[in-house]
């Protein structure tokens, strides 16, 4: 149980400077990340791939976890500074490969981006018949961070960004059902991974903020990218995501690099120093969303922290990792 609510950082905007406009590279502007190291998983496409390209940029090293590593390598032979591993976060064994592999470099973690994941897939089981959303996006990361606990914790100050969503809005976590044994509905299952992910990150940063280690969830907007791969065109079109032609049709959808700007305001702004544990969109802290509606703003159990206490001890349950005991505090 969180003791120290107190200590909570305000779910509340701040003056970040910045806005739902703002690009990667115009969030960095300023800021030398020379001899900084990131952890991007997915780091080779979408926003994954903005944000590393930002983050070099800006003068940072780039490790970059990939489901298919040859892909990866060829859409990042441009940029220097960066060097890719393969992670299926669908298999906690790839996982443990490589947070064995990256934990024998000896080397430390500034920045963990979590980026990764899945869309509105078909029902997919995984594991031991595990929700594939749920399983990939919230369980793969969960079971990634512990297992990368020294190098985060090593030299303090690292910061984990997870990407949650406005889609967290479809579902709280479902307890009675959370992979979606009695029915499968693809946007449910993507709300409630993306619930966890906002829940992981408040747990997460209640037992790390001791050892300097803070943690943020990030909605990045709608924007067209990979992660739409599941959907039919023609339900994008009903959903006036693009037009007949496959053109982005929604005046609010953001541009890939304006997408990737709040993960990387989130991972290096120092006006979130000292803060952590909060859901942010639009290159700040988001407000609570309001009771009425709205497809904007966190919702009250998406940050609770009982739930995410809970949260935490089932999927250290499933993934069988946790923080050692002796770094709890």
């Amino acid at each position: 149980m969180d003791t120290n609510k107190e200590t909570r950082t305000v779910q509340h905007n701040i003056h970040s400077g910045f806005d739902k406009s703002s690009t990667a590279d115009e969030v960095l502007h300023g800021l030398d990340l020379s001899g900084r190291l990131a952890v991007v998983t997915g780091g080779y496409s979408g926003l994954g791939l903005e944000t590393t390209r930002a983050l070099v940029r800006a003068g940072a090293h780039v490790v970059v976890t990939a489901r298919r590593p040859d892909v990866a390598r060829e859409a990042l032979a441009d940029i220097e500074n960066v060097e890719v591993h393969e992670l299926d976060l669908a298999d906690l064994s790839s996982v443990a490969a490589f947070a064995g592999r990256f934990l024998a470099s000896s080397r430390s973690i500034d920045m963990l981006i979590l980026n990764a994941g899945i869309m509105a897939c078909p029902e997919t089981r995984i594991g031991p018949g595990w929700e594939a959303q749920f399983a990939t996006n919230h369980l793969g990361h969960f079971a990634l961070t512990n297992q990368l606990w020294p190098a985060l914790v090593s030299e303090g100050g690292a910061r984990v960004v997870s990407l949650s969503s406005a889609g967290h809005h479809f579902s709280p976590i479902r307890w009675h059902d959370i992979h979606f044994e009695q029915g499968y509905e693809k946007f449910p299952a993507y709300g409630q991974s993306k619930t966890a992910i906002s829940l992981f990150t408040v747990e997460l940063d209640r037992l790390g903020k001791q050892h300097g280690v803070r943690a943020f969830a990030v909605h990045p907007g709608g924007i067209m990218t990979p992660l739409q791969r599941y959907m039919p065109k023609d339900e994008m079109v009903a959903l006036g995501w693009i037009d007949e032609s496959g053109n982005v049709a929604n005046p609010g959808f953001k541009s890939p690099e304006q997408g990737a700007a709040t993960q990387v305001w989130a991972a290096t702004s120092p006006k979130l120093e000292g803060m952590g544990g909060v859901y942010c969109e639009d290159c700040n802290i988001s407000e609570m969303a309001p009771e009425d509606g709205g497809f904007y703003g966190v919702k009250p159990y998406a940050i609770d922290a009982e739930q995410a206490e809970r949260l935490w001890a089932l999927s250290a349950e499933l993934t069988k990792t946790d923080i050692p005991d002796n770094d709890r505090g």
